[in-house]
């Protein structure tokens, strides 16, 4: 695979192994999957940005090198590094200070066999009662023309590099959102087509969600319903929608809640019916509006999941129950109605503004050091804690 990021990984290669560099990208099944997983580099920061597996690569090749390896002895001997140490590692690095143990613990090794199903090593090897974990030297010192490479070092430098690129269009998008929020008076017809230009599939998962949140929290806040133990002592109150936590969180399926009503709202860009009825059992079959990164007809996307349901499940009585608990499913085109509809109402401004606030909570840009460079956040290792 060949995309825009790969002549920068190149480039790497060359500065480190010379004439040897092509063949070694050709055959080394870890350099394959580090290309594969950065081809959002230089498409903005609207893209996926993969951090989560990226870093499990680099805390654990960054204690290989740490430790003084390969020179320092025999790495098969190695005690491992200490899952503390590497799970706050990842956190100091560029917005990864909110990420879950996942990557370490399986997704890494999940999703690298995914793509490499004949390859007999997995990138991670740990030891569960321990919870000691190792690099796996297999991928990381691949052989060819009769010679071992160690590939610890580019590996760090090329992900370094894709750090730095994410930072870039991200600092990019704020600062165009920034330009935007002083020149809404002027010129909201840019204003609105910018986030318009959001609500699309190939948009960042973690983005579409701030960008859905922001759009039906204007929506809603409009709308008032009454409550009250009696008719004659009801109280108006207006619909306002939260956002429960971060982003790709293990939430239990609720991503939005809605008060006073108690709605749940979960954002996925995936048709795996699996996945949908995971999310409804974890709040107990509790009624779920779904938001879908998807421009398919809302009606159409109900009957590919019940007709998913089906052949998973034989029974109809348990299929139409789990449908039954879809209260709602939005789309992007219905995102975009309604965020023209809010826009209608005055609510331009404030729903830039939610976008812009809830980008760089997610992103964690106000904790990032914006005078330190990639460079210098990768130079000091964590000092050893066995505690």
């Amino acid at each position: 695979m060949k995309h825009t990021f790969t002549p920068v990984i190149e480039g790497v290669l060359e500065r480190h192994f010379g004439a040897a560099s092509g063949e070694l990208f050709e055959h080394s099944q870890l350099l394959q999957y580090i290309n594969i997983k950065t081809r959002s580099a230089m498409r903005g920061s609207k893209s996926r940005s993969s951090f989560a597996n990226l870093y499990a690569l680099y805390v654990l090749i960054e204690d290989y090198i740490g430790r003084g390896f390969p020179d320092a002895g025999d790495y098969q001997q190695y005690e491992g590094a200490v899952f503390k140490n590497l799970f706050d590692r990842q956190r100091e690095l560029p917005f990864g200070s909110k990420l879950q143990n996942h990557a370490l613990n399986h997704r890494l090794n999940e999703e690298f066999k995914k793509y490499f199903p004949a390859s007999e090593f997995v990138p991670i090897i740990r030891d569960v009662e321990s919870r000691r974990y190792w690099i796996n030297q297999n991928l990381l010192r691949p052989t060819t023309g009769g010679k071992s490479y160690d590939l610890a070092a580019p590996v760090i430098d090329i992900i370094k590099a894709y750090i730095g690129s994410k930072r870039d269009a991200f600092e990019s998008f704020i600062k165009t959102c920034n330009e935007l929020t002083k020149i809404n008076q002027e010129n909201p017809a840019q204003v609105r087509d910018f986030i318009a230009g959001l609500l699309a599939p190939n948009v960042d998962a973690r983005l579409f969600e701030i960008v859905g949140y922001s759009i039906l929290k204007y929506f809603y806040v409009e709308q008032k319903v009454y409550f009250g133990y009696s008719l004659d002592e009801l109280v108006e109150e207006q619909l306002k929608l939260y956002k429960t936590g971060r982003t790709n969180a293990n939430d239990g399926g609720i991503d939005y809640v809605m008060r006073p009503l108690g709605r749940f709202f979960q954002v996925t860009e995936t048709l795996d019916v699996k996945k949908y009825f995971l999310d409804i059992d974890k709040i107990e079959r509790f009624p779920i509006t779904f938001v879908i990164k998807s421009t398919e007809d809302t009606k159409d996307l109900r009957d590919r999941l019940a007709t998913a349901a089906r052949r998973q499940y034989a029974v109809a009585a348990v299929v139409d129950k789990y449908m039954a608990c879809i209260e709602e499913i939005i789309n992007i085109p219905i995102l975009q109605e309604r965020f023209a509809e809010a826009v209608g109402r005055g609510h331009l401004s404030s729903i830039l503004g939610e976008i812009v606030l809830q980008s760089m909570v997610e992103f964690n840009y106000p904790e990032e050091q914006p005078e330190e460079s990639v460079e210098e956040l990768s130079e000091e290792l964590p000092e050893e804690d066995d505690e």
